[in-house]
């Protein structure tokens, strides 16, 4: 009889999270904040691959903490639609729902979140309880005014331990200092399995086009399988589940070697959501290249230019942390990699905030699907189009031709 109840109550809390509002303007924000970002990184040549969950909660932890224009600042940079009360707690029925998905399906989904405190230095109970009881996240007291090193070491450990040792030195030397009181991190370890696997028997050397007239060689993955497909104006889409559909790639190509910059020109929120949208399963040829990349950003100058200024100055006004304002956010990194090959997809993200004091169209014949140019993919939660993980790739690896 109780195992009846606790399925009824499972089912219950699944459909009443569909239907949240507030849970529905942060991933709407969220997904504006990441195509934001990815509009000012992108204009570095190369590959671009983040997590846009990691670095969005992060700065939530922290953006408990922002009072006044400082607060006004986040809010707007970060498109946070919501006030202090309902955000944070929205941003927690996000996180179970996350967290929930492994228990549920077959790949490993791990996300922690911790707070890094100066051992001497108080912080108001009332931010503190904010970030464990909407954050799950973890208090640690460490000597970052005698041994900054030290302390840097030991968060360095805890991220590459959550993240099965694929993000290692996230804080570089220097980043941590005497004057740090309070740093914030998330990490994200992604491993999944495809819904169906490519044979690597199928898997060939075939030609990378990074541009019309210039190639490389790579080891392609191919098959023949039913999946969301879309043929728009300009791209072709394709989701691929992992097993148990609860999460996809979603990978938008170009119809062009060369239209990876127009797409990206037009990448907005409405856009993605219209070339992603009523994708229809069918049989598709799919031709993917094998890849791995990982990717590190600092952060600063890009909030910076979306409007998130006074927090990394002395006009900084973290009262929400401690009552004396002598805090303001010295940096904000983040390091993300990806491995895709014929089983699946390995995916791993962290970002840390660092705090210091001021110092001185369908037919019967199979689509084919061929991602050999540069394209956009993410990665997502299908209910909640949440974006774990976005990128694109330029240069796969290998030799070029």
């Amino acid at each position: 009889m109780k195992i009846r109840v606790l399925l009824l109550i499972v089912v219950c809390a699944t459909i009443s999270f569909s239907q949240e509002p507030d849970v529905m303007r942060v991933v709407q924000g969220n997904t504006d904040f990441a195509i934001e970002l990815y509009q000012k990184i992108r204009q570095e040549s190369g590959n671009v691959f983040f997590s846009p969950y990691s670095i969005s909660t992060a700065l939530a932890m922290a953006f408990a903490g922002a009072r006044g224009e400082t607060e006004r600042q986040m809010a707007q940079a970060l498109h946070f639609s919501l006030s202090q009360e309902q955000l944070h707690p929205a941003f927690s029925s996000l996180l179970s729902k996350l967290l929930s998905l492994q228990k549920q399906y077959e790949f490993n989904l791990n996300i922690a979140n911790a707070l890094w405190i100066e051992k001497s230095y108080e912080l108001l109970s009332d931010f503190l309880d904010i970030n464990r009881r909407y954050y799950g996240a973890n208090l640690f007291h460490l000597d970052f005014i005698m041994d900054p090193e030290g302390a840097r070491f030991k968060i360095n450990d805890w991220i590459a331990t959550k993240t099965e040792g694929k993000i290692k030195d996230l804080l570089s030397e220097g980043v941590v200092k005497t004057l740090t009181r309070l740093v914030l991190t998330n990490t994200i370890y992604f491993k999944a399995e495809w819904d169906k696997q490519f044979s690597k028997q199928r898997t060939k050397p075939d030609d990378f086009w990074l541009a019309p007239g210039k190639k490389m060689m790579v080891l392609m993955m191919n098959q023949k399988a039913r999946y969301g497909y879309k043929d728009h104006e300009i791209v072709q889409v394709l989701e691929m589940p992992y097993k148990g559909r609860a999460l996809a790639m979603v990978i938008v190509l170009p119809k062009t070697v060369d239209g990876l910059s127009d797409v990206e020109s037009q990448l907005s929120r409405e856009n993605l959501e219209e070339w992603t949208s009523d994708l229809r399963g069918q049989e598709v040829e799919v031709f993917l290249p094998k890849f791995k990349t990982m990717e590190s950003l600092n952060l600063k100058e890009n909030l910076r230019s979306m409007g998130m200024v006074d927090a990394f100055n002395s006009e900084a006004d973290l009262s929400g942390m401690e009552s004396r304002k002598e805090l303001f956010i010295t940096d904000a990194v983040h390091k993300a990699l990806i491995d895709v090959d014929e089983m699946g997809t390995e995916a791993a993200a962290a970002t840390a905030v660092v705090v210091g004091v001021t110092s001185a169209l369908p037919s019967e014949k199979a689509p084919v699907f061929k991602a050999d140019h540069p394209f956009l993919f993410l990665i997502r939660d299908k209910a909640t189009k949440t974006i774990l993980f976005m990128g694109r790739l330029i240069k796969p690896g290998g030799e070029e031709g």
